[in-house]
């Protein structure tokens, strides 16, 4: 049984970094929830930041680019929360590797999980195209990488490897 790499707060629980939760509605959801197949992580709170925290936003570029270090992850007031998002992606990766999951939903918009946008660095909510710190690592390990929009493309995926 194919394993799925969770954002914690898509699961219910409140790590958001306005301590609230974006759960996940539906039945695929809560069938690969009840078969056992997630496996929930949250790489900001992993990674030593707390909750709530200051909003955080990638300037300079997106994940690919912290992970280059062409780019940095700071808060509102100028706080860098680089290390602390790439220790969170790191052991993200780590998570999944260990639990074997091959794919991942993550939370879309996010610095750590956006898989197609991203805030672009002005603190305005104004969302640019680009990837988080964490789905850039995964993608780069081989991880498929899906946001909460895109379940219907996660279940194709799994028939496919389990069929």
């Amino acid at each position: 049984m194919e394993r799925i790499l969770v954002s914690s707060c898509l699961a219910g629980r409140p790590v958001r970094y306005d301590g609230a939760a974006k759960p996940v509605a539906g039945d695929l959801f809560e069938r690969w929830r009840a078969e056992g197949r997630l496996v929930p992580f949250c790489p900001e709170v992993s990674g030593g930041l707390p909750v709530p925290r200051p909003p955080a936003e990638i300037i300079g570029g997106d994940g690919g680019d912290v992970l280059d270090g062409t780019a940095r992850i700071l808060t509102r007031t100028g706080a860098d929360v680089t290390g602390e998002f790439l220790r969170g992606a790191r052991l993200a990766l780590e998570t999944a590797q260990r639990s074997g999951a091959r794919l991942a939903l993550l939370k879309e918009g996010s610095p750590s999980c956006g898989s197609h946008r991203i805030y672009d660095g002005t603190f305005t909510g104004s969302a640019a195209p680009g990837t988080g710190v964490t789905t850039a690592l995964l993608r780069r390990s081989g991880i498929r990488v899906f946001s909460e929009d895109d379940l219907d493309a996660v279940q194709a995926l799994l028939t496919d490897l389990e069929s």
